[in-house]
């Protein structure tokens, strides 16, 4: 492995000058409450997602199959389906998505012994950010990546490739290790997953609509039903079918712009948060570079863990420029981007 602050370097840079990465009245503190009322908000929108897309499909089959008269009571199981659904799945992924996340990725837990270095970072870095030092996990793959998952602090775990740590310095393992912290300082992998399942579900919900729909268009139960019932009936058989039709359509995009979005300003605070660790910005800037250079994709990752990783880690985003493409449908911000921004916090 690559070593060149054996010399005498730490993970924490006491002798380097002071880097401001915050406005002089904002402290990583007051971040970390703004995520959780954030992130409380966002799962709030979501799980209401989750239940009207409920509520829209009950109120479709009533209509469709057994009449204006069950349209009430068929609303009101499905809401409640909906509801008892998200919270099983919020629940699993609070307490469970974090092994299943590792297991997916291939990690493997180590000890001290194995890379007495890393272990070194990993505490020196938690000590510096007020944290229990997470569980160390070690990915055998070559692609350059690293995650971190668990709901809090207190259950947090960190992998690295292996691909990723041979390449790197100790400074700038100094400075991943010091990412990954933040997000579990920031609360931000107990979002991710639980944001991860909303997602899933209405996903999930908006598939089983359009199966559905075709599935009454096929055997034509709702045209059968619109005539029964009249005109006013006819009308309200339309009203409510292209509401739930606009839901199906508009609510997974809507879901997966909220959570690419919030997935790239998480990963500019993560940023930040290395320099405020580290108190070395050419560290976490070194191994974003490297991280750059890299075309070789993680074969643990899919599109469901992506937005966990320090960058992207599928085939698809790796092609062409790759790490430095911008769009509202990417997980991470381009590369350029956030160097630029590590850049700026030096003063």
């Amino acid at each position: 492995m690559t070593d060149r602050s054996d010399q005498t370097s730490s993970a924490i840079h006491a002798d380097q000058p002071t880097v401001r990465a915050l406005p002089a009245d904002v402290t990583f503190n007051d971040l970390i409450r703004a995520n959780k009322r954030k992130s409380m908000l966002l799962m709030i929108g979501m799980g209401l997602l989750v239940v009207l897309l409920g509520a829209a499909i009950s109120a479709m089959l009533a209509v469709w199959g057994g009449g204006i008269a069950s349209l009430v009571p068929s609303v009101i199981v499905g809401t409640v389906v909906a509801v008892i659904v998200a919270v099983i799945a919020s629940t699993w992924s609070f307490y469970g998505g974090s092994k299943a996340i590792l297991r997916i990725a291939g990690a493997v837990p180590i000890q001290h012994k194995d890379d007495p270095q890393l272990f070194n970072v990993v505490e020196e870095l938690s000590i510096a950010a007020g944290t229990p030092m997470p569980q160390v996990y070690l990915i055998n793959d070559p692609a350059m990546n690293a995650f971190a998952t668990g709901r809090d602090p207190a259950h947090g775990a960190v992998a690295i490739t292996t691909g990723l740590r041979e390449k790197l310095s100790r400074d700038e393992l100094a400075g991943v290790m010091a990412h990954e912290i933040s997000h579990i300082r920031h609360y931000d992998i107990r979002f991710a997953m639980l944001m991860a399942t909303m997602v899933g579900l209405i996903v999930f919900a908006s598939d089983a609509f359009w199966r559905i729909m075709w599935y009454g268009s096929w055997h034509g139960t709702g045209r059968r039903s619109a005539r029964g019932g009249g005109k006013g009936s006819g009308a309200i058989v339309l009203i409510i079918m292209v509401i739930a039709i606009v839901l199906a359509i508009i609510a997974p995009m809507l879901a997966m712009l909220i959570r690419f979005a919030v997935s790239r300003q998480r990963e500019y605070l993560a940023d930040a948060g290395a320099v405020e660790l580290t108190r070395y910005p050419q560290g976490m800037i070194g191994a974003l570079e490297k991280l750059g250079a890299c075309k070789e994709p993680l074969k643990g990752a899919n599109r469901a863990t992506a937005h966990l990783f320090i960058v992207n880690p599928l085939k698809n985003a790796l092609k062409g420029k790759g790490h430095e493409l911008s769009s509202t449908f990417r997980t991470h911000p381009p590369l350029h981007d956030r160097i630029a921004r590590l850049r700026a916090l030096i003063q």
